[in-house]
C-alpha cells in the first residue's frame, strides 16, 4: 500500500498561500482588487450579495480573460434563513442558430465539438446570448441592500484609472495572442504594438468604464432593452454573428433548487441541470462512499485509482444525459441514487483501469472565475462566472469595450445529440459553486474555474476535507487528478513512484503543471469565525472583515 504523501514526503505538497480569518465577513476571489471591492461593501454595511456583485463587476475589469458582462454563470445563494437557491444566468443559443449551423471538423483529434473554421470557438459566430449582467442586477435587486451604482464604483474606478497587470494576466494574454492579434480592438488594449502587456504595466479600459457607468445608471435594461444592446446586435449583424435584439429582450434568468447529496453524514449541495456538476458530484461521492478513502490515504495510488474510475463513469454518463432540462430529460434521481452507485461500484476493478460506457440510456439518436462571499448575518454566495475560454471569442465589441463569450463552443455541432444546438437552449457546464453542511450547519462554501475539470476538482476538495481531514487551505491547494477516459492527468506534485504504480494498473498517466484553475472558498467555524482560502493556481486573495464598531456609550474627553 502506498502511504500518505505528507507522511512520506512533505515537499510534495506544501501550501503556497495563507488563509485569512475574520468574524464580520469574508470575500475570496481570483484577484485582490476584486476581493477588496467586495470587502468594501461589507465594511459599508452591505451584505454578502452586495459584496458578491461588487466583486463580479470588478472581476470583469481586472480578470477580463475570465468573466464579462457578455458572459454567463451560476450563483449558489444561501440566505440568512437557511434557504438555498441557484440563480441560473447561463447563456443561450441565439434564435437564428439551427442544429446544423456549424460543420463538424472531419477527423478532429481534439474534440467532436470542433468545427470547420473554428466558427464556434473564435469570432462573432462563437458568441451566445449573454445572461450574466441580467442575473447580477436581478440578484442584487432581490437579495442585496445597496444600490447598483454603489456596488459598481470599484469596477468603474479600476477601468477608468487602470490597474497593474499581474504575471498571470500576462501569461493569459500570451496564450491567446495569436488569435487576439486578428482583432484590432482587443489588441489595442492587451497587445499594444503587437506585444502582450507585461506584468506591472497599466491596463486601461476607458471605453468599458463608460459602459459600466451607463449600466450603473440604467441597470440591466441598458443591455437587454437599451442602447448597449443595439451596439451588440449591430456588431453581430455587421460581422456575421447571430445575436439579435429579440434574443436580448427575450432572455430570462431561472431560479433553480440545488441537487442534494449525503456523503458520510455530510449534506452536499450543488447546481442542478443544465449544469452537469451537482448531479455527477453526487454520483461520484455515492460511489466513493463504499471505500475507506481515509484509510487508503491522500495521494496514494489506490485512492487516485478510485478517483480516476469514478471520473470516467461520471463523464460517460454526462455525455449520455446532460443538458437543458427544458429540452431533454435528465435522469437526476437515478444518477444520484445510492442504488445506482452500488451498481456502478460493483463493476470497478480495484487493481486495473477500465474503459467505461454510460450506465443510463443514451439521449442521443474551462476558463472561468469563481468567488465566494459571506457576511455576519448568515448570507453566503458562491458563484462561478465565465466567458468560456480565455478571452472568450478573442474579440472586443467596439462601443462596449468588453470581451464577449464563446459559449457556442460548448454545444455539439452534430444534430441529434444530447448537447446539440437548438434556439434558446441553455449551455451545459461543469460550474460547481458547492456548499457542505454538517448537522444542518453550513461548514464550507467553495468553487473554482477550469472547464470540464471543475466538478471533478470540486469533488476532490470535498473528499480532502471530509475524508482526509485537511484544512481549507490544504484542500484548495492539494494536487489534483483528472480524466474522462483517455489520459489520467496528474499534477506535477504527484510523486514519480505513485505515477509508476498507476501506470502499472493500466492508467495512461500524463503529468501537468495544473489541473483546473484557482479554487477558493470559505469555512464557517462554530465560534462565528470565518476562514477564507485561495490556491496558487490563480491570483486568488481572501479579504476578511473583523473588528467592529465602538461599544455603545463610549465617550472621549480630556482628563
Amino acid at each position: 500500500m502506498s502511504g500518505n504523501w505528507r507522511d512520506r514526503a512533505a515537499t510534495t505538497f506544501q501550501c503556497l498561500k495563507q488563509p485569512a480569518s475574520g468574524s464580520r465577513g469574508m470575500v475570496v476571489s481570483n484577484h485582490p482588487l476584486a476581493s477588496a471591492a467586495g470587502a468594501e461593501m461589507l465594511a459599508a454595511g452591505g451584505n454578502a450579495i452586495d459584496a458578491a456583485i461588487a466583486t463580479l463587476f470588478t472581476l470583469t475589469v481586472v480578470e477580463p480573460m475570465m468573466v464579462g458582462i457578455i458572459g454567463g454563470g451560476m450563483a449558489h445563494i444561501r440566505l440568512a434563513d437557511g434557504s438555498h437557491r441557484f440563480i441560473d444566468g447561463q447563456s443561450t443559443v441565439p434564435s437564428a442558430v439551427r442544429p446544423d449551423t456549424y460543420t463538424s471538423k472531419p477527423g478532429s483529434a481534439h474534440d467532436v465539438f470542433d468545427t470547420i473554421g473554428d466558427e464556434n470557438l473564435n469570432g462573432p459566430k462563437a458568441v451566445a446570448v449573454p445572461g450574466s449582467l441580467k442575473a447580477w442586477c436581478e440578484t442584487l435587486q432581490r437579495f442585496g441592500t445597496m444600490s447598483l451604482a454603489d456596488v459598481m464604483q470599484p469596477a468603474i474606478k479600476h477601468a477608468s484609472r487602470g490597474y497593474a497587470a499581474t504575471p498571470y494576466l500576462h501569461e493569459c494574454i500570451t496564450d491567446g495572442a495569436e488569435e487576439m492579434l486578428k482583432d484590432e480592438a482587443i489588441s489595442a488594449i492587451y497587445l499594444p504594438d503587437g506585444v502582450p502587456l507585461k506584468a506591472g504595466e497599466r491596463v486601461l479600459q476607458s471605453e468599458y468604464a463608460e459602459t459600466l457607468k451607463h449600466i450603473s445608471q440604467h441597470g440591466e435594461a441598458a443591455l437587454y432593452q437599451g442602447p448597449l444592446g443595439d451596439i451588440l446586435a449591430d456588431y453581430m449583424k455587421a460581422n456575421g454573428g447571430f445575436i439579435t435584439r429579440q434574443d436580448l429582450t427575450s432572455y430570462r434568468t431561472v431560479e433553480r433548487q440545488p441537487i442534494r447529496a449525503d456523503y458520510r453524514g455530510w449534506e452536499i449541495l450543488g447546481p442542478p441541470p443544465p449544469a452537469a456538476s451537482g448531479v455527477h458530484i453526487a454520483q461520484m461521492l455515492n460511489i466513493l462512499e463504499g471505500y475507506d478513502i481515509a484509510k487508503l490515504g491522500f495521494g496514494s495510488a489506490e485512492t487516485i485509482h478510485y478517483l480516476a474510475e469514478v471520473l470516467k463513469i461520471a463523464f460517460a454518463d454526462r455525455a449520455a444525459a446532460s443538458g437543458d432540462p427544458d429540452f431533454i430529460h435528465v435522469p437526476v434521481e437515478r444518477l444520484t441514487s445510492k442504488a445506482y452507485a452500488e451498481e456502478r461500484r460493483g463493476a470497478i476493478d480495484s487493481n486495473r483501469a477500465q474503459a467505461w460506457g454510460a450506465g443510463i440510456a443514451q439521449l442521443e439518436s474551462a476558463h472561468t472565475t469563481h468567488m465566494t462571499a459571506a457576511d455576519a448575518f448568515g448570507n453566503v454566495v458562491a458563484t462561478t462566472q465565465t466567458i468560456n475560454n480565455l478571452f472568450g471569442a478573442k474579440i472586443l465589441i467596439p462601443g462596449l469595450g468588453t470581451v464577449p463569450n464563446n459559449y457556442m463552443n460548448l454545444y455539439d455541432p452534430r444534430p441529434g445529440h444530447a448537447l446539440s444546438l437548438a434556439p434558446g437552449k441553455r449551455v451545459t457546464t461543469s460550474m460547481s459553486p458547492m456548499m457542505a453542511l454538517r448537522d444542518g450547519k453550513l461548514v464550507y462554501a467553495l468553487g473554482l474555474p477550469g472547464g470540464k475539470r471543475i466538478f471533478p476538482s470540486a469533488m476532490q476538495a470535498l473528499v480532502n476535507l471530509i475524508d482526509h481531514g485537511m484544512s481549507l487551505q490544504e484542500a484548495v491547494e492539494a494536487p489534483r487528478v483528472w480524466t474522462e477516459g483517455n489520459a489520467l492527468e496528474v499534477e506535477l506534485a504527484v510523486p514519480d513512484s505513485v505515477r509508476a504504480e498507476l501506470a502499472s494498473m493500466g492508467h495512461k498517466v500524463l503529468a501537468l503543471p495544473t489541473v483546473a484553475g484557482g479554487m477558493n472558498g470559505i469555512q464557517f467555524h462554530d465560534d462565528g469565525r470565518m476562514s477564507g482560502a485561495a490556491c496558487w493556481r490563480a491570483d486568488g486573495t481572501p479579504v476578511a472583515l473583523a473588528g467592529g464598531l465602538a461599544r455603545a456609550g463610549v465617550r472621549f474627553g480630556l482628563a
